[in-house]
This record gives C-alpha cells, structure tokens and sequence, in this order.
C-alpha cells in the first residue's frame, strides 16, 4: 500500500535558465512564465528539445534537472521505506515519529499494508495487533504483570521505557508511516529506471504517480526508456 498526497514542483524557470548558461543561448529559450495563482509554466519546443538531448547524453549534462524539485506526503509501510531510504543525495525526509508517537491512538488493521495478506496471514497480523494494543494499554495506564517469568508479579507504572520497548520491537514492517520528501528530478529518473518493474507494488504504482504528476517527467524521459 502507497499513498501518494501534496504533490508540489518547483525550479522549471531558474533550471532552464542555467541550463543554457555553457552556450550563452537565452535568447533561444521560448519557455512562459504565466502570472496567475497557480505560477504555470510552460517549457517551450526549443528548450524541451535541449533538454531531452542534455538528458540522453548522460548525467553530468543534464546538471537542469538537478535544480527541479518536487515535494510530496507519501504514507507507505516501513519495510517499503527501508528501501527508499537508500535515495539518500539530494533527498530530504521529516517523517511521523514512531518513536515518540507510537502509543498516540489504538492500532487498527489499516495501520498496516496487507493487502497481498490470505486468510490465516491477516489472522496472525489481527493477533499482532491485539498483543500490540494490550501492551500499549499497560504503556499508558500501567498494570500488574510477570516481566520475567510466571512466578514474578511485579507493578507497571504508566510510562514505563520496558514496555514501550515492547511496542517498538513488536512492530511489524508492514506498518504505514507517513513522510514529506523533497527531491529533485534526476531523484526521480533514477527511480524510474531502477524501480518501474520492482516486484513490490508500492514502487511501480510510485513511477505510475511520477508519470501522472510531474510536469513534464515523461517528455524529457521519453517513457524512461533512456533513463
């Protein structure tokens, strides 16, 4: 499972500007800058030309798409999130903590992806998440327990670090956690090309979102095909 929400691009008018600065060829540029609420651009025939070509001759000279940035609040599971972590250049992230707001509300079957889950699979997540919701009761109002074996009963006063333990380190990685990121557009070519046909859905319906959303994604790329 993949959200996608708050999508926001920026930097088409400065990166194309500086995109012509080797050849001093501004006076080629026929790209409109409209002035209206919305800040439209409109990237001319000439400068989209430029700009596929500068992006099938390679990485050090499409440097323009390194100054397009896009912003958007994505909400996927965390086993998802271990791999987008590795797009570390250039991208920026600023999450909902789980570790400070775990215990915030009750867990529920659509905190976590399961979608692909068969019957006795969402059985055990159910079972996960009933244990999940007792500890985070005794997180919250304390209780009296075994913390070691059956024979030791000891008092839990609320807020103690011992059973919070508990909720984070039973926390499957199928659990949703939402993140603004920030990147650039050579980000999200590479993405393009080393995750379009990834086995996880979260990925493919990613690039599909790219495609749909950011201006101009596909008529650089050319469908991907060169990146």
């Amino acid at each position: 499972m993949i959200k996608v929400e708050n999508i926001d691009v920026w930097g088409f008018e400065h990166a194309i500007r500086g995109m012509r600065n080797p050849l001093n060829s501004w006076d080629k540029s026929d790209s409109i800058q409209y002035d209206d609420p919305n800040y439209y651009f409109e990237i001319g025939e000439n400068d989209l030309d430029l700009m596929r070509r500068l992006y099938k001759a390679g990485t050090e000279h499409r440097k323009y798409l390194r100054q397009i940035f896009v912003s958007m609040d994505i909400t996927a599971p965390l086993y998802w999130w271990k791999e987008m972590d590795q797009y570390r250049i250039n991208v920026t992230t600023n999450s909902c903590s789980t570790m400070h707001k775990i215990a915030a509300k009750e867990f529920t079957l659509d905190d976590f992806s399961h979608e692909h889950l068969l019957f006795d699979g969402k059985r055990t997540l159910l079972n996960i998440i009933g244990d999940l919701n007792r500890w985070r009761r005794i997180y919250l109002n304390g209780d009296i327990f075994a913390p070691h074996n059956s024979n030791v009963v000891e008092k839990v006063e609320p807020k103690d670090k011992r059973i919070w333990w508990q909720l984070i380190q039973l926390l499957p990685s199928s659990y949703n956690q939402k993140r603004t990121i920030t990147m650039n557009y050579e980000n999200v070519v590479t993405i393009i090309k080393q995750r379009r046909n990834h086995k996880l859905d979260e990925w493919r319906t990613l690039v599909n979102v790219f495609y749909w959303n950011l201006p101009y994604i596909e008529e650089i790329v050319d469908d991907g095909n060169e990146a």
